[in-house]
């Protein structure tokens, strides 16, 4: 084995000589393509051992090995930095040698010398025994070589040799060819604010929320313009159903005409709802057959020039009942009305329910109350006829003297709870049935009603006011059921069948009307003030109302029920009522203020 000569230094003149004889073109072309170029190298040092260098030919080998990687990294790295070309001392001799050469990637010629190394290891025995036939040789020769009389020998194996470095080399350059490498992305500066100042950043901050909050109405405007077509699209798919369900109600009416005025309203509801411009709506649901219940709902407001056209068209049939003002008429003949209610402590009420029905056009208002109450009821209005009767021993009798001159009766405003009074009242409502004159029953006449709905029971004359509670108390009794407050229009339904078909006026946000057949919603349009002695209102102007109803027959309303057409005017008058005196006093309004607007009221709605 040879000793190892790595570390032996190489002078200038010594590397020089070296490469002149291993650039020399036989030792080149003896060089290339063989592996096995351990002879090459002894041939080599031997010309330098004549040129007065001893040095192995592992040492050659070894130092061409080097020089040839200090010149690739040195050419390699001229592509970025000319001062590269420091690194190798012999660039021009190497360069003059080796640009003769195949062209090959620097960068694998310096990985393919550690193949090198490896492939001359294998062959440094051959070498050793080489050397010593060498040195035996230039004994014999008088230390004389030259290429020229003894020719390099060129040895090829007999086998095939797989060669690693090469063929990365050339896979390399093919993925060269082929892949391109993607383009960089370009970097974003990044906005550095450090050398501003404190105005500066507040000016930048304001600026950005100004946008941030343009951005935000913009995007909010889209988004209510967007709602804005939803809702147009859902009004319109409801105005198609409602136009299928008049187109129904249609070729029902043609075959049931006692339904056909209501299929007139029908109509008439979808044409005006197919008018953007007219708030006033009105609905109405018709049923196929008696036995189902029919429900008309009006809604409407005065507050447009268009008021009195549409109300012609929802209110035809309450001003069909009103008897017109002649100077042949006699006093008296338009309504004569009988309060039954007033106690010592309830003078308000029965003055209320009397002088209401005086201003809605009653002729003659009388007031049936307690010995107590008269003179307080009688100092409020010299209008008013009091009979102080009420709570006398024949009570009963005493007011029966004068039913055959009343055409209604309204029982209950102010009647109080106590027991003789009831008793009493409940006497009067007996004969006022027998006599078959309209009776209307509210306050503590529910109250009575709630004890014994037999009293009442099947007359169908009789119209019950009751509000909320007063209509859950008789629900209960009647009905043996609590009653369900989501249900309103189905409650007064049941509730007027179980009565025996009278009317149920009940009052409320929506006041739901029903004689068990029909139910009819009034919503006219009042105002958000409940007070005291409203009901009042509502109970005297609703008996003169039934007195008109019942005077003017049947042919006047179309087949509906006189009782449902009386409380349907009472209800909106009384709402009239309560927006005017509202509009004017707002909280301060009282029923008094109320009573005052009757007049305006009536007029606005019934006779313009």
């Amino acid at each position: 084995m040879l000793a190892n000569t790595r570390g032996f230094l190489w002078s200038d003149v010594e590397t020089r000589a070296l490469l002149d004889i291993w650039g020399e073109q036989d030792v080149q072309t003896a060089l290339d393509g063989n592996f096995r170029n351990s002879h090459v190298y002894r041939d080599v040092a031997c010309r330098l051992g004549e040129m007065g260098f001893e040095r192995t030919p592992e040492q050659c080998r070894i130092r061409v090995k080097g020089l040839k990687r200090q010149y690739y990294q040195a050419k390699e790295g001229m592509k970025k930095n000319g001062h590269y070309r420091k690194i190798c001392k012999f660039y021009d001799e190497m360069d003059r040698i080796l640009s003769n050469r195949p062209h090959l990637d620097p960068q694998d010629m310096i990985d393919s010398v550690a193949v090198g190394d490896d492939a001359m290891d294998g062959t440094e025995e051959e070498a050793e025994s080489g050397e010593h036939s060498h040195e035996a040789y230039m004994e014999g020769t008088g230390g004389e070589c030259s290429y020229a009389e003894h020719p390099v020998k060129l040895e090829s194996p007999s086998f095939p040799i797989t060669v690693p470095a090469c063929n990365s080399v050339l896979q390399r350059q093919n993925n060269a060819q082929t892949n391109t490498p993607p383009m960089a992305r370009p970097k974003r500066s990044k906005k550095r604010y450090t050398n501003l100042s404190l105005d500066k950043l507040m000016e930048k901050f304001l600026e950005q929320s100004m946008e941030a909050e343009e951005n935000f109405y913009k995007y909010e405007e889209q988004r209510l313009k967007v709602e804005d077509k939803r809702r147009e699209a859902e009004h319109s798919r409801e105005l198609q159903m409602l136009q299928v369900l008049g187109q129904m109600f249609a070729g029902i009416a043609t075959s049931s005409p006692g339904i056909q005025h209501s299929q007139t309203l029908s109509s008439a509801t979808l044409q005006r709802q197919n008018n953007h411009h007219h708030p006033d709506h009105i609905s109405q649901n018709v049923a196929a057959a008696p036995a189902q219940p029919l429900v008309i709902e009006r809604a409407f407001s005065l507050s447009n020039p268009h008021a009195t056209r549409t109300m012609e068209n929802l209110l035809p049939l309450v001003r069909n009942v009103i008897p017109p003002l002649t100077s042949k008429k006699h006093k008296g003949q338009d309504g004569r009305v009988g309060i039954i209610g007033g106690c010592q402590e309830y003078t308000g009420a029965p003055y209320f329910a009397a002088i209401s029905a005086l201003k809605v056009g009653a002729d003659l208002s009388h007031v049936f109350c307690t010995k107590d109450a008269a003179t307080v009821i009688k100092s409020y209005s010299p209008e008013l006829i009091v009979h102080p009767v009420l709570d006398a021993p024949n009570a009963v009798d005493e007011v029966d003297k004068w039913l055959s001159r009343l055409h209604t009766i309204v029982v209950g405003p102010g009647l109080g709870r106590d027991e003789q009074l009831l008793e009493n009242a409940k006497g009067i409502i007996e004969k006022s049935r027998g006599r078959g004159i309209p009776i209307v029953i509210d306050a503590d006449g529910l109250w009575l009603i709630a004890q014994q709905p037999s009293i009442i029971q099947g007359y169908q004359k009789a119209i019950l006011t009751p509000n909320f509670m007063e209509f859950s108390r008789l629900y209960e009794a009647v009905c043996r059921d609590s009653m369900d407050s989501s249900e309103r229009q189905r409650a007064v339904l049941r509730l007027s069948q179980a009565m025996g078909n009278l009317t149920i006026v009940q009052k409320g946000e929506k006041d739901f009307i029903s004689d068990g057949v029909k139910v009819v919603a009034c919503s006219l349009e009042g105002s958000s003030r409940r007070c005291g002695g409203q009901g009042d209102l509502l109970s005297g102007s609703l008996g003169v109302f039934a007195h008109w109803a019942y005077l003017s027959g049947t042919e006047n309303i179309n087949g509906f029920s006189p009782s449902i057409v009386a409380a349907f005017g009472a209800c909106s008058l009384t709402r009239q009522c309560n927006s005017q005196a509202f509009q004017k006093l707002g909280r301060a309004m009282t029923t008094t203020d109320m009573i005052s607007e009757i007049g305006v009221a009536f007029k606005k709605l019934f006779e313009t």
